[in-house]
């Protein structure tokens, strides 16, 4: 039985409306055999090997632990603004006093056996680092956070050199570092930031409300000596032309690099209380906290817990 189906046909001047059509009954496609078959599994086996794209993770809903204290909680700002009214004091009152000696250690010095270079009749001075110890670098932070991606060269590069108008002084800094000069001592900042972008960065200070600071006078960046991230040459520089009397930093390595000499985890954290190291702190060297990078984000379980105080909840009434 034949049936015929109205389908709609575009005529000319001499027909239009519908027309029948014959229907067709579907013909039967042939088993693929041969070539044919081989070459059709061949493209199935690819099509199901080839790799799936990725999906695309979701922004995060919340900054990392670390901003969060470090940028967002009062805990941190109270921190901060007691190592600055702390340091301020105390250089205040040792400029009236003229120590022998300044705060730097000296050439050939070692943390069990600290040696520090003299003052002589040199220029008072206090020495900072910049990046999470005067400044907090609020706008990169926010998109390192919200890109997920992790510290990345190009992207701190790009933020030296443009990012002057998204950055905070760390809570206290200001008054502090007004206090210092007024009671004449030249503040000296010691950064790792790159002396490429050595004009840039004594914008960002200035927009932060520091102050000012002059690339080979009060300002040293990675890049005017050999030493690469190493400290201790621009320290040094700066201890021959004046008598410093505190050091400002995040991390050790704003004291000395000899506590980034390769040590293990617990042995460097022991030579911060050594005795003669521990009676530093608070009295010309004074840390700033800063949980988001650094050398001390380092160790393993054994290093971070010693195994005499371990413990686990106990279970079935069993006693720990």
């Amino acid at each position: 039985m034949s049936f015929f189906a109205p389908l709609p046909f575009r005529g000319g001047a001499g027909g239009g409306g519908v027309q029948p059509v014959p229907s067709m009954a579907p013909t039967p496609t042939p088993p693929l055999k041969g070539r044919g078959f081989g070459l059709c599994m061949a493209l199935a086996l690819l099509a199901a090997c080839a790799p799936m794209p990725q999906p695309i993770a979701p922004p995060p809903t919340n900054p990392p632990s670390g901003m969060q204290y470090l940028y967002g909680s009062g805990e941190a700002a109270a921190l901060s603004v007691q190592a600055f009214a702390m340091l301020a004091a105390h250089a205040t009152v040792t400029a009236k006093a003229r120590l022998a000696q300044s705060v730097v250690l000296a050439s050939g010095a070692s943390l069990d056996q600290p040696r520090f270079v003299p003052c002589g009749d040199k220029p008072l001075a206090a020495v900072f680092d910049v990046d999470e110890t005067v400044l907090l670098n609020i706008g990169y932070e926010y998109h390192d956070a919200r890109s997920g991606k992790g510290y990345d060269e190009a992207a701190w590069d790009a933020w030296e050199r443009t990012g002057a108008g998204a950055v905070s002084p760390v809570p206290g800094a200001v008054a502090a570092l007004a206090q210092l000069r007024a009671a004449g001592v030249t503040v000296v900042f010691n950064t790792n930031r790159s002396a490429a972008n050595a004009a840039a960065t004594a914008q960002a200070i200035s927009a932060a409300g520091l102050g000012q600071a002059v690339h080979g006078q009060t300002l040293f960046l990675q890049g005017d000596d050999a030493m690469g991230s190493g400290k201790d040459g621009r320290r040094a520089t700066i201890a021959s032309r004046y008598c410093v009397i505190a050091l400002g930093g995040d991390q050790l390595g704003d004291f000395s690099d000899l506590f980034n000499a390769g040590q293990p985890v617990a042995a460097r954290r022991v030579a911060t209380t050594t005795p003669a190291i521990a009676a530093l702190w608070g009295r010309g060297w004074f840390v700033l906290p800063n949980p988001v990078y650094g050398s001390g984000l380092k160790g393993g379980f054994d290093d971070v817990f010693p195994m005499d105080r371990r413990w686990a909840l106990p279970t079935d009434g069993e006693k720990n």
